[in-house]
């Protein structure tokens, strides 16, 4: 899996800021790195 990381200003340009770099994937995300459960009424109950 390869990971490259860029910014775009306000008028949609886009610059490097990390170049592209080879990453090995977690088996399982730490608690920390997950995104919380979501909270808006249109879910039926929170994702797990």
């Amino acid at each position: 899996m390869t990971i490259k990381v860029y910014k775009v200003n306000g008028d949609g340009v886009t610059s490097v800021v990390r170049p592209e770099a080879e990453v090995v994937p977690l088996e399982q995300p730490e608690e920390t790195h997950r995104f919380p459960a979501c909270e808006c009424p249109g879910c039926p109950e929170p994702a797990q």
